[in-house]
């Protein structure tokens, strides 16, 4: 079972790898952020893909995030264990608090959410956004370790880079939403429809603008170093008990979401989306 894992260049710096090597891989859909860093940890391959690049040179909306999930897919990984620093909306969700979330709201604007469109529609349930049984072994994992974790809540997704007015962060605390972060979306939705398992391990870095002293990025950083010890050991801890089997639908999510008849299908859109939805393009 190969593992990628999406995040900032702490969590890659802490694991201990074996027969490290690093790939460049190309897609359809353009460069991904950074070459993918190839190894072994505890006899499971993992994949370690650098977000904003290697010298966090890419803001949230310039992430490529269609041709990072179509890397992971191409060099063989399955589950995807994300990384988030986010703010929280809640008093009770300090900073240096972990959170799996089990559900987003979506307030981006510019991102190409979809392998799909021009000329092949596919609809996919996202009813559970995160994969509820890597989002479970997350949890349990993190159970076996020291950090202090809520286990689900609203990820609020914003489009960034800016963080948020009050205005906003008030309103996003009305609705019981939890936390606040730019970079979740659309990586669910590319990875649902590249059927393959995601979830996100999320470090808590400030209390958005809620509160009367605001956020500044220096203490966003510095709580986001503070946090990368204990969403390592969970990665860690994640990867060394992952189950050999996956026991969710991820793995069939477009089984019957393409509606577009086979005939209809423009050849030129074929090739990109081969390796995604090959098995489908013709069911209907």
């Amino acid at each position: 079972m190969t593992v990628g894992i999406i995040g900032g260049s702490g969590v890659y710096e802490a694991l201990d790898l074996e027969q490290e090597a690093t790939q460049y891989v190309d897609t359809p859909f353009g460069e991904p952020s950074g070459r993918l860093t190839v190894g072994q940890l505890a006899g499971e391959e993992v994949v370690f893909l650098p977000r904003h690049g290697r010298n966090h040179s890419l803001s949230p909306t310039e992430v490529p995030y269609r041709a990072n999930i179509h890397a992971l897919k191409q060099v063989g990984v399955e589950r995807v264990l994300s990384t988030n620093a986010v703010g929280s909306l809640r008093e009770d969700l300090p900073p240096r608090t972990l959170v799996v979330p089990d559900q987003y709201f979506d307030r981006t604007k510019q991102r190409p959410m979809s392998f799909f469109g021009d000329g092949v529609v596919a609809h996919l349930s996202m009813a559970d956004p995160y994969c509820p049984h890597t989002r479970e072994h997350l949890v349990d994992s993190a159970d076996a370790t020291d950090a202090d974790l809520a286990d689900g809540g609203t990820y609020v997704c914003i489009e960034g880079p800016q963080f948020s007015t009050r205005a906003e962060s008030e309103f996003y605390r009305s609705n019981d939403w939890d936390i606040i972060g730019m970079t979740t979306v659309p990586e669910a939705n590319l990875a649902r429809e590249a059927e393959l398992c995601y979830a996100t391990l999320t470090g808590v870095t400030d209390y958005d603008v809620w509160r009367e002293e605001g956020v500044t990025l220096a203490e966003v950083q510095e709580n986001a170093a503070a946090n990368e010890a204990a969403i390592n050991a969970v990665l860690e801890r994640a990867i060394r008990t992952l189950p050999d089997e996956r026991d969710c639908d991820c793995g069939s999510a477009l089984a019957g979401a393409i509606t577009t008849p086979s005939e209809a299908i423009p050849v030129e859109k074929r090739e990109p989306l081969e390796l995604l939805a090959g098995a489908y393009l013709d069911e209907r």
